[in-house]
């Protein structure tokens, strides 16, 4: 992959891209040649727990530059953009003061729209709410909850998979405890944190079958380093299915393996057919949310 040029003025780098598509090591390239600091935007490598299945940056790249925002967040927490867009612009900040560039680099699109747009000032909300929605939710499938949140909040539920909880939990907490949907909230405008005169901004856009064979190579690559050993640690904990980490691509896989359900041929297979499906899913948010962003071939 050919590096790009900064100009002079360059006070901060955006890198995105889907997974396996190498934007860690061009972040790390270009932290060593500008003197830089590699900042974290993707939602799993936060978690200390999930080093192998994430790809999380090692030892070895940790000496060549600063890292921050990874590994930080225990498996048992719910980290959220709120959170990492409070945390990246003190980490952005920080770099500045120690006179580092900052790279931030990930493949989760909705941490850089919230990077470059602001988030809505959408308010907390309360323990007992929480509570009571996932008394509501309990013995409910997802896709019931997405037919039922679509009467209340269509906008929202237009753009959450019928499959993903979280979200449409989180969508309900917020209805729950304001009354106005989530979509309202976000119509808000936020304080974006950089100037997006001074920010160099690139799309890693590699070609679908080269993307598809690194994912996976990968996938191979986590089982010799130690991948089932990991989810073996993870569920140890006793954690809630529920809670973000536990949804990592590989955790529910490898899980089944474990428990003698799935042979670890079929569990490979399925982790490399999912983190294609979750590929495509990253290539079409920044198909569609970054279309004025520069692409890279990888």
């Amino acid at each position: 992959m050919k590096e790009p040029t900064l100009a002079a003025t360059t006070n901060a780098v955006l890198i995105a891209g889907p997974t396996a598509s190498g934007k860690s090591r061009l972040a790390l390239d270009l932290a060593r040649r500008h003197g830089g600091m590699v900042i974290n935007a993707d939602s799993m490598q936060v978690y200390r727990e999930l080093r192998v299945l994430t790809a999380r940056p090692d030892v070895a790249d940790e000496s060549i530059a600063p890292h921050r925002l990874y590994g930080h967040m225990s498996a048992a927490d719910r980290y959220s953009v709120g959170a990492w867009i409070r945390e990246v612009e003190d980490a952005i900040g920080k770099a500045h003061e120690a006179s580092r560039l900052p790279v931030v680099v990930g493949g989760t699109g909705l941490y850089f729209k919230a990077l470059n747009e602001g988030l809505a000032d959408i308010p907390s909300v309360p323990a007992h709410v929480r509570h009571e929605v996932r008394e509501f939710a309990e013995g409910a499938t997802s896709e019931a909850l997405h037919q039922r949140l679509v009467g209340i909040d269509p906008q929202d539920a237009s753009q959450i998979r019928a499959s993903d909880r979280a979200r449409i939990l989180r969508a309900f907490d917020v209805y729950m405890a304001t009354g106005r949907p989530l979509a309202e909230w976000r119509k808000q405008p936020g304080r974006p944190i950089l100037d997006r005169s001074t920010v160099e901004r690139f799309v890693l856009d590699p070609e679908r079958s080269l993307l598809y064979a690194r994912i996976d190579a990968r996938a191979e690559l986590m089982l010799a380093e130690g991948a089932i050993g990991e989810v073996e640690a993870l569920l140890a904990l006793g954690l809630s299915e529920d809670l973000p980490a536990m949804k990592a691509i590989g955790v529910r896989q490898l899980a089944h393996h474990l428990a003698g359900k799935l042979p670890l041929d079929a569990a490979l297979a399925a982790i490399k057919s999912e983190t294609r499906r979750y590929a495509k899913r990253q290539l079409t948010w920044f198909r569609n949310q970054m279309k004025d962003w520069p692409r890279l071939p990888a």
